[in-house]
């Protein structure tokens, strides 16, 4: 499986899990509902990317950029080194632990995702 294919599927897992994890813990219902429509305009460009990988995947990489933004302000609220008041948001499960790891996770994979989706110059 070639890099950008690999980022996109990396991208829809981000997606579909976290829509799986908003739906039930939304704090409120407008955040749950942006959550969900952010995270199906994500998918639906990895899938296009899947789709022409010929095409270009920069909307994908600010896409990943946006959630690994998103999951490491999470930890950085967990861990109070800001003050968001989005804490019933970033925090998922009933035990903090968990928490931590999920945003941790996802914001690794999201990492990971922003690093192998950026172009990279042809090696003559």
């Amino acid at each position: 499986m070639d890099k950008t294919r690999l980022g996109a599927w990396l991208v829809i897992f981000l997606a579909v899990a976290q829509t799986l994890t908003t739906l039930p813990t939304a704090a409120a219902p407008e955040l749950g509902a942006a959550a969900v429509v952010f995270n199906a305009a994500a998918a639906f460009s990895a899938y296009l990317l899947l789709r022409r990988p010929d095409r270009s995947r920069w909307p994908l990489v600010v896409w990943s950029a946006g959630f690994f933004g998103w999951h490491v302000t999470g930890l950085a609220t967990m861990a109070n080194l800001v003050t968001t008041d989005l804490d019933p948001v970033f925090f998922i499960a009933s035990q903090r632990e968990l928490s931590i790891a999920y945003q941790a996770v996802l914001a690794t994979l999201a990492g990971f995702a922003v690093h192998i989706l950026l172009p990279r110059p042809e090696k003559r």
